[in-house]
């Protein structure tokens, strides 16, 4: 089974919402020549991740978050999934009567919010989000996939989980770091855990493969977008050469 990703890497204003999402919706008449199966952008795309400003409080973020079944922003992405025939992966700050969630919403083929992802490991600033409390595999036409936002990739545990779960890939918006450290940690955690993973910030978009090779690492500022295709038997490839999954000693991993 082969699916084509497109990563959206632009650079947002923080703040802005609607200039942030009259630009990706600029872009996005140039990637739907492509027919993609599926597209992602950074972590809390439309803010630009204004958590990370002290001047912003816990109670402040409401007012860059967006409520996904009230929001004309979140309708129009929702249409042009629809219109494309594309799972589409929007990262941004979901508010609830309770708080913000940075969220990752999931829409199908027909454009329908299908899922929501809730970023799970929230450190320092991070911390002004709801965390969110599970790890979930979505099935799609395309097989079964996960989503992880920025800093969740860090533990191996959260690919690992998914992987064992039985997902083909890891969808990744992302605004945190993304140097040589983390070039090494992402080929890394889909080595370990025989998995594609598309890691996708505003500056970089690089894909890995269940291999640990890098499919593709761009970080040209002038690039909005990459497009790449994956192939699942790479998965089926990798698992039967290695077995990291497969020969795990569970009986070993505990505390004593």
């Amino acid at each position: 089974m082969n699916i084509k990703i497109a990563q959206i890497k632009i650079v947002p204003e923080k703040k802005n919402l609607i200039e942030n999402h009259k630009r990706l919706m600029a872009v996005l008449p140039d990637i739907s020549p492509y027919r993609p199966d599926v597209v992602i952008t950074p972590e809390c795309y439309l803010d630009g991740y204004v958590v990370t400003e002290d001047s912003v409080s816990r109670e402040g973020l409401r007012d860059f978050a967006v409520d996904p079944n009230n929001s004309p922003m979140v309708d129009e992405i929702s249409d042009w999934a629809g219109k494309n025939n594309s799972w589409f992966i929007f990262g941004c700050m979901r508010k609830t009567e309770a708080g913000v969630y940075n969220s990752a919403l999931i829409f199908n083929r027909e454009g329908k919010l299908v899922e929501i992802y809730d970023k799970t490991h929230c450190q320092r600033h991070d911390k002004k989000f709801i965390s969110g409390n599970r790890l979930p595999v979505f099935e799609s036409d395309f097989g079964k996939f996960g989503v992880l936002i920025c800093a969740d990739r860090r533990w191996p545990e959260t690919v690992r989980t998914l992987a064992l779960k039985g997902a083909q890939v890891i969808f990744n918006p992302t605004y945190g770091m993304h140097n040589d450290m983390n070039l090494c940690m992402m080929r890394t955690r889909s080595f370990e855990s025989e998995i594609f993973i598309a890691f996708t910030h505003a500056r970089q978009a690089l894909l890995t493969s269940p291999f640990g090779e890098v499919i593709s690492n761009s970080m040209a500022p002038d690039e909005a977008f990459t497009i790449n295709e994956i192939d699942f038997s790479e998965n089926e490839k990798k698992r039967e050469k290695s077995g990291h999954l497969r020969d795990r000693r569970t009986d070993l991993y505990e505390l004593q």
